[in-house]
């Protein structure tokens, strides 16, 4: 199923998952026990990465392959125009077409390792919204999906450049947004209102990633879309005598989150897994407890 159905037949918020494909073959099994154990929450569907520049394509095609044999839940592949020519792609969505997936994220991706530019990297799509038009008219039969970003893209600190760009990729197909991760709803209402008054309709659902680490947290703020750390979060966080007393920091503040996106008529929350199931699960305990 299409996810832009889903999302307009949905009379609740959507929740989906996202796993990456291990690089390991012994991780396959742990990922899938992952899967197994999210499976009771009925995500509305899940979603697949790719790593930087594509480093993990086949692994990607593989996992959303297995899960979609294995499982019959809905998935999303993410697409990136990292090293993708248009012959690849074409190759990439006629397999998934035999094997029943048509869903994708069309992503611009991150500079792989080696190449000293972006531009290096760059094949036939050099920018997000050239890939979404490349699916769109040479398949019309697949939902797209692109990204969005509540805190803003670093590198396009224009912010009203910044919904000029993502209005472009919306207007060339795109079927729904689905933002990066962030931790004060401030940021997503925001953003969700800019999109609103430039004219972007299709739904936008909300990026949760839970910190359960303090290592973990200062990754999420080094990374190149690093995320902006609240100070109220940031002072419990270091504060913590134990990892396990991080986890359910992380854990409260996200359940915290995901309640108030859901009051304020978030059309879906997606949850950034890191591929284990503890931290999704006490959250969805949180909200029906």
């Amino acid at each position: 199923m299409l996810v832009k159905e889903i999302l307009n037949t949905a009379e609740k918020p959507v929740f989906s998952f996202e796993f990456f494909p291990p690089k390991k073959d012994e991780d396959w099994e742990t990922l899938f026990d992952t899967i197994k154990a999210l499976s009771p929450l009925n995500p509305s569907y899940v979603s697949v990465t790719y790593g930087a520049g594509g480093s993990t394509r086949t692994r990607t095609h593989d996992l959303v392959t297995r899960i979609q044999k294995e499982t019959g839940l809905s998935v999303v592949s993410h697409l990136t125009c990292i090293a993708s020519s248009r012959e690849e792609t074409g190759i990439i969505l006629e397999n998934y077409r035999r094997h029943g997936i048509n869903n994708v994220l069309a992503l611009r991706g991150d500079k792989p390792a080696g190449a000293a530019t972006l531009a290096e990297a760059i094949k036939d799509f050099p920018h997000a919204i050239d890939l979404v038009g490349f699916i769109k008219s040479n398949y019309p039969d697949f939902g797209v999906g692109v990204a969005g970003f509540p805190e803003g893209h670093p590198e396009t600190p224009n912010r009203l450049t910044e919904i000029e760009y993502l209005k472009e990729k919306v207007d060339a197909g795109a079927d729904y947004i689905v933002t990066q991760l962030f931790f004060d709803n401030r940021d997503f209402f925001d953003f969700r209102d800019r999109c609103r008054l430039a004219g972007i309709t299709v739904p936008i659902i909300a990026g949760i990633m839970p910190v359960t680490t303090k290592k973990g947290m200062i990754r999420m703020s080094e990374l190149a879309l690093g995320a902006r750390i609240p100070a109220p979060l940031q002072e419990k966080v270091m504060a913590a005598s134990s990892e396990g007393e991080v986890a359910s920091i992380g854990i409260e503040w996200a359940t915290c989150q995901v309640q108030e996106l859901v009051d304020n008529h978030v059309r879906g929350i997606h949850f950034y897994t890191l591929n284990m199931a503890d931290a999704t699960l006490r959250i969805f305990r949180n909200l029906h407890a």
